[in-house]
């Protein structure tokens, strides 16, 4: 993992500690603020197994997905 990378996961991780957000929304909130495009981000999640993970439960949780039977993290 690449250091812009593990910067990118770390603010998110912080971001949804501190504001006690959701990680989609602390993605959308990185991307404001440091004036990034959301798709340009979507690399470092599709290679990030948790991000990935945190990512299709919140979007189950809010049927933009179907619901998936697996084990809880």
């Amino acid at each position: 993992m690449n250091e812009k990378t593990k910067l990118f996961l770390e603010e998110i991780e912080s971001l949804v500690r501190e504001y006690k957000i959701e990680y989609m929304d602390a993605i959308v909130l990185y991307c404001e603020r440091n004036s990034v495009e959301i798709e340009s981000v979507t690399s470092i999640i599709k290679n990030n197994e948790y991000m990935k993970s945190r990512i299709q439960i919140e979007a189950e949780a809010v049927n933009l997905l179907p619901k998936t039977n697996r084990l809880p993290i």
